[in-house]
């Protein structure tokens, strides 16, 4: 029997390829291939989904709705196998890959999405499980999901669970990581995150100052009839509600604006940089933050903009140009090495945007919630603690350094910070910058530090910190 069949699928799967060069695939089968992507080769989705897209060429609707299957199917994995797990009779681990993702977005469409009829996701899937494997692949699709609707009732999470089970089940994020955030944050402020990682992200950007005010933008952004307020994070900041892909406007063309959260804006306003400073950017890439420093220093003065990776090289000097920068100054090397390569406090700023967790951007990146480990998080909390120790001889006394994160992750945040300041003496803490009230710890606000959490602003997730050397 599986000899016939596999014989059957390799012959159904040579079929749909002929079929797929000659007919244009819809937007549930470039969901499909990204999912299959994801699951099997460990891709990341949105630049799978990004590559998917382009070869597709669907329409800006379809386009929507595979952006909307991928991320909602990959945000919601844990409750999705929960659920199939009632209906799949050897359970979802054993599916092929492809089937699995299949059954996963289909589950994702008839709970999820309600402006989807269930027989149109029923029908879309068999269609789907015909083109690329046998019959009785297909068969078995069309049974799962049509006893999932006469059995609606399945289709809930039990009352009474643990509240790490109940919130993983609930909010679909791994229980460890539940676990983890109820510990540090309790168990209202932890569901709260993991509530707020499911939303849609804000389209947000930041206005170049050295070219146009943000009301002057704003009026013209309106003027084109687009739903855009200002920002309440940052006041270089507009958020649009609706109007596109802003990438692709003439504004972003022409160097007026930059994508960026309103969270990660708050990092150069904490810099503090000013016109003739000599600021050092150690981990720079894409080169958001340091564009936004070069514009808060009126492009005078110098920054050096490091990373690691020389392929990113060209993306900070890509945004410097757009931009009309020529503060910045882009090198690749590791910023463990950057003490050898300049003078002890040479610089007159410091900005280590140090790599972390990323656990502040899951709603950005749904993959990041499964990817990551407990392993993970420790391997990196020892990789922050060398670089901001490696650093910290190159700030000038007097000068500010400045370290951020886009993680919740308080090993990576305020216990870096206590540690480094119990073995720098030199440095304390820069108090005096007025960061956003988030009423939950106004102590660190007032001290030089904020913790965002995505509920807070509904934007990412970041830590910024402000310390000062005294000597």
């Amino acid at each position: 029997m599986s000899g016939r069949h596999s014989r059957q699928g390799d012959q159904g799967k040579e079929a749909a390829a002929r079929a797929g060069r000659t007919r244009k695939q819809t937007a549930r089968e470039v969901a499909l291939d990204v999912l299959t992507g994801v699951e099997q080769e460990g891709a990341y989705s949105n630049l799978e989904l990004n590559r998917r897209l382009q070869q597709a060429d669907l329409s800006a609707s379809d386009a929507g709705l595979a952006t909307e299957l991928v991320y909602g199917t990959v945000a919601r994995r844990n409750t999705l196998d929960y659920y199939l797990n009632k209906f799949v009779q050897k359970g979802t681990a054993k599916l092929q890959a492809w089937v699995r993702s299949l059954l996963r977005m289909s589950v994702y469409q008839i709970v999820y999405l309600d402006r989807i009829p269930d027989h149109a996701v029923v029908s879309e899937a068999v269609t789907i499980a015909k083109r690329r494997g046998h019959q009785g692949i297909s068969g078995m699709v069309n049974g799962v999901l049509r006893s999932m609707l006469r059995e609606p009732d399945k289709l809930h999470i039990p009352e009474g669970l643990p509240a790490e089970e109940r919130i993983s089940l609930e909010h679909s994020h791994p229980q460890w990581l539940v676990k983890r955030w109820i510990k540090q944050y309790g168990v209202d402020t932890a569901e709260a995150i993991c509530q707020a990682n499911n939303e849609p992200p804000a389209v947000s950007v930041r206005v170049n100052t050295t070219m146009i005010s943000r009301d002057r933008l704003l009026d013209e952004m309106l003027a084109k009839g687009m739903d855009a307020v200002p920002s309440a994070v940052s006041p270089y900041g507009i958020v649009v509600r609706s109007g596109g892909n802003m990438a692709l406007t003439s504004w972003y063309t022409d160097g007026l604006l930059s994508v960026q959260d309103e969270s990660s804006m708050l990092v150069a306003e904490a810099v503090e940089p000013e016109p003739g400073m000599l600021v050092l950017d150690c981990c720079a890439a894409p080169g958001g933050k340091t564009a936004h420093m070069a514009e808060l220093m009126k492009d005078q003065g110098r920054i050096i903009a490091n990373d690691l990776h020389a392929h990113k090289h060209h993306l900070i000097q890509e945004q410097a140009d757009r931009l009309g920068l020529e503060a910045v100054e882009t090198v690749t090397g590791d910023a463990l090495e950057l003490k050898e390569r300049y003078a002890p406090a040479s610089f007159d700023r410091i900005l280590l945007d140090a790599p972390c967790s990323g656990f502040g951007v899951i709603r950005r990146k749904p993959d990041l919630r499964w990817s990551k480990t407990e392993q993970d998080v420790r391997d990196i909390t020892q990789l922050q603690h060398e670089l901001l120790d490696s650093v910290a001889g190159l700030l000038k006394p007097g000068g500010i350094l400045v370290y951020s994160t886009c993680t919740i992750e308080p090993d990576e945040n305020e216990g870096q910070l206590t540690r480094f300041l119990s073995e720098h003496p030199e440095y304390e803490w820069a108090e005096g910058h007025s960061f956003p009230d988030v009423s939950h710890d106004a102590k660190d606000a007032q001290r030089g530090s904020l913790q965002l959490l995505p509920q807070h602003f509904h934007s990412d997730g970041f830590y910024i910190a402000r310390l000062r050397r005294i000597k």
